[in-house]
């Protein structure tokens, strides 16, 4: 492929980013109340305003979320990345990066 291809890639991407952010954050959501009810047998995690909740119960749920919504965000990610490498032949983003 040209240089010009592979500049133009990532505006490509950007589209396509955006749906699969959608639809992992929606898996992630869906995902962290499953895991909390396993964790605690409760629907819904405690909000942090909740008066009724205690620091740890909060913090607990707020690093399940955190890692949970971390985990599905690297593998949503990583999956688009190779789907248009495959599709491609070209990685969508320039350089090694890192989270923004």
């Amino acid at each position: 492929m040209t240089k010009h291809k592979k500049k133009k890639l990532p505006l490509v991407y950007q589209p396509l980013g955006f749906v699969l952010s959608w639809a992992g954050g929606a898996l992630a959501g869906m995902a962290f109340r499953r895991t909390w009810m396993a964790i605690r047998h409760e629907e819904d995690a405690p909000d942090a305003l909740d008066q009724d909740r205690g620091w740890g119960e909060i913090l607990l749920a707020a690093a399940v979320q955190g890692a949970v919504f971390a985990v599905v965000r690297s593998a949503v990610d990583r999956t688009g990345a190779k789907a248009i490498e495959r599709t491609t032949g070209v990685w969508p983003v320039a350089g090694k990066g890192g989270r923004d």
